[in-house]
């Protein structure tokens, strides 16, 4: 979510096309990059401490800050803003954003928001996009037209939504965690997957994780290197334990099953 002070509308995207667009010409040019409520997705933090070339718990120490809303069972991570008194995102400039390739996906989709619900009938996320017209946003007055297609391909978020899926499906899941310790251990496992992803490789490779569960030498060899297979491994991991969802398949089952 990325929200500000200043008044919102949020208006359905009926015709499918809207018009919009960013630039240094735009007057308002980076007066979103400010004040912001900017909440990170597990997909997020990877590209940004890796685009620091930073261990994930030094860059959750140094750039964001926990936070739980009332009522909601999972912390989640936001952005912190600077300390001056216009609060402005540690990444802008006066250029302009300064990991623009890697920027989160709430500022990648603005001006449009995307809401998603789940049904056993599809394999994917259903989807519906509507614009999030700020008071202060110049863009809607550029000629540029575009259809919520051409977006997404534009700002590149294909790969940003698949992951946000995975996680929401986590996040918004029914099913309880139980009570006492064996809830408090169920949210810490959800914030070491999920944010921690350093901790979470060791926990995968150094502990008994490959001995408990069949996972692939080829997959084995992926985990080592690639942060995004790790992350999947850990969205599978965490429907698994915190739900039982049948996500991952243990060593016995699986030993089992070729008998």
């Amino acid at each position: 979510m990325k929200s500000k002070t200043n008044e919102t509308q949020f208006e359905p995207l009926t015709s499918g096309r809207f018009r919009f667009d960013c630039h240094p010409k735009v007057p308002c040019f980076t007066e979103c990059c400010r004040d912001l409520n900017l909440m990170l997705t597990p997909y997020d933090l990877l590209r940004l401490k890796n685009r620091f070339h930073m261990s994930s718990r030094a860059f959750l120490e140094e750039y964001t800050e926990p936070h739980l809303d009332e009522g909601e069972t999972f912390p989640k991570i936001r952005l912190r803003m600077g300390a001056e008194p216009r609060r402005p995102c540690p990444f802008v400039s006066s250029a302009g954003c300064t990991v623009y390739e890697d920027r989160p996906s709430a500022c990648r989709i603005y001006p449009l928001g995307r809401a998603t619900a789940r049904n056993s009938s599809f394999p994917r996320a259903l989807e519906r996009f509507f614009l999030v017209r700020e008071s202060h946003c110049r863009g809607f007055e550029e000629p540029r037209q575009w259809t919520v297609e051409q977006w997404i391909q534009d700002q590149e978020l294909t790969s940003f939504q698949n992951f946000n899926d995975l996680w929401t499906e986590i996040v918004t899941h029914p099913g309880a965690l139980g009570q006492g310790e064996t809830r408090s251990k169920k949210i810490q496992m959800f914030y070491m997957a999920s944010y921690d992803l350093d901790t979470f490789r060791r926990f995968v490779l150094d502990t008994s994780f490959l001995r408990s569960f069949d996972i692939g030498s080829d997959e084995v060899r992926e985990l080592r290197t690639r942060d995004e297979a790790l992350l999947d491994l850990a969205f599978r991991w965490l429907l698994f334990a915190l739900y039982g969802k049948n996500t991952l398949v243990l060593r016995t089952e699986k030993t089992a099953e070729r008998g």
